[in-house]
């Protein structure tokens, strides 16, 4: 068994079924050291249910003060010939997907980050309601590797 010595905070929210638009992963984070940098990543599981190429999320980063910091992400979850990206044997792939660098939790208090998937049909305004083949969230903190 390899050690992860770099791993700060790494928990994971399974999806039933389908992730609802308005279906919010929320992670609290707490005693986070106030000096340290961090890597922070967004960790997608998915299955051949997933029908797409590309993943977009809305990810907010809630401060113990009141201040939020919000992103709207995309990432690439397959190549172009179709093949799924990411590491796993058999159907469900995993990803660790970049999401911010050499972060600083300075402020005490207990964090919140949340993040919600925001597909869209090509060609629609309209959300897709009920994304398919995403298993699990997760949100990943790790010592930064300068």
């Amino acid at each position: 068994m390899s050690c992860d010595k770099n791993r700060v905070f790494d928990e994971y929210t399974s999806i039933p079924d389908a992730w609802n638009k308005d279906s919010i992963v929320t992670f609290n984070l707490k005693n986070i050291d106030s000096v340290q940098a961090y890597d922070l990543f967004i960790n997608i599981r998915n299955n051949n249910n997933f029908s797409y190429s590309n993943l977009f999320l809305i990810a907010q980063i809630q401060f113990p003060q009141g201040k939020v910091i919000t992103d709207t992400l995309e990432y690439q979850m397959a190549t172009p010939g179709g093949e799924w990206l990411g590491t796993g044997f058999g159907d469900v792939k995993e990803n660790k997907l970049w999401y911010k660098e050499d972060v600083r939790f300075t402020e005490p208090g207990q964090y919140k980050v949340s993040i919600q998937h925001a597909m869209r049909k090509s060609g629609s305004e309209e959300g897709i309601e009920d994304l398919e083949g995403i298993t699990e969230v997760g949100f990943r903190i790790e010592n930064t590797q300068n």
